[in-house]
């Protein structure tokens, strides 16, 4: 399986933004979909995505994978995705390390796991058997998290590094969700980022969260935070010319304001590879 190449900076295609991107045909490298969304067939957003797939490079980021689940794997979800996948053919696919139900029902929920050996293989199985069905790798995120789980063996960034090894999946690193999930555990985000393997960060995501003093949350409905715009810095210093994009799913603002962060985060990039060049 071969790994493909930087897209640029990307945005995340949500329906209110439709008529702006057929429009204006903006300065945006690509467009990452929520797959679930497509995955009817038929209808005005399979019609819509066509048309945006003509002109920009799609990738397919899922919630309902569940790969941590102790269910079996749902081979009709895999297969109406590998329908949409062939339809649109997207540079890649990911989902999240979590589980999102049990028994059948579907919490819509990213679910935390405990971080151990017996945990580390189950999920690399899944993943790969994932892959194999697929015929391609797949990218693991990082999901932010509210709750630790007793009994773990070693850290989340550890866990992902021995889990892209193990099940030869890539990583899509999360830096919002790395900022959040340090504040409400304790952790250092540098050391996390500074852990996982480069070779495997295949995809970026930057979004906003709330702040609610005690802890925060991953919501995607604030603008980034300059805290995440200092830890995406490190982590494009760290990995490189890694694709990179920005997520809104609340509280949408103007189309302009999100081109102003797609531009912010090709400019801190720029900013990075500079120094990196005169260093």
């Amino acid at each position: 399986m071969t790994t493909p190449r930087s897209l640029g900076f990307g945005l995340g295609l949500r329906p209110i933004y439709y008529p702006d991107i057929l429009e204006r045909n903006p300065a945006v490298d690509w467009f990452e979909i929520i797959s679930e969304n497509y995955m009817v067939p038929g209808g005005r957003p399979l019609v819509i995505l066509d048309r945006i797939r003509a002109s920009y490079p799609i990738v397919m980021h899922g919630v309902s994978m569940s790969l941590a689940s102790v269910d079996q794997l749902d081979f009709d979800y895999l297969t109406a995705l590998k329908a949409l996948a062939t339809r649109i053919e997207p540079a890649w696919i990911s989902d999240h390390l979590a589980w999102t139900g049990v028994d059948g029902a579907n919490l819509h929920d990213l679910l935390p796991i405990p971080f151990t050996s017996e945990t580390l293989r189950h999920v690399a199985e899944r993943i790969m058997r994932v892959q194999d069905f697929l015929g391609r790798r797949i990218l693991v995120e990082n999901a932010s998290t509210y709750v630790s789980v007793d009994g773990s063996e070693m850290s989340e960034h550890e866990f992902l590094t021995e889990l892209a090894e193990s099940a030869d999946c890539l990583l899509l690193l999360d830096v919002n969700n790395v900022f959040v999930s340090s504040f409400n555990h304790g952790f250092d985000p540098v050391r996390y980022i500074d852990t996982l393997p480069a070779d495997r960060v295949q995809q970026i995501h930057l979004a906003g969260h709330s702040d609610y003093v005690t802890h925060k949350v991953d919501t995607h409905d604030h603008p980034v935070c300059g805290d995440v715009w200092e830890l995406y810095a490190h982590a494009r210093n760290r990995f490189g010319d890694v694709s990179s994009m920005i997520e809104r799913d609340d509280q949408f603002p103007p189309f302009e304001e999100l081109m102003r962060e797609v531009e912010k985060m090709r400019g801190i990039a720029a900013s990075v590879d500079s120094e990196k060049v005169l260093a």
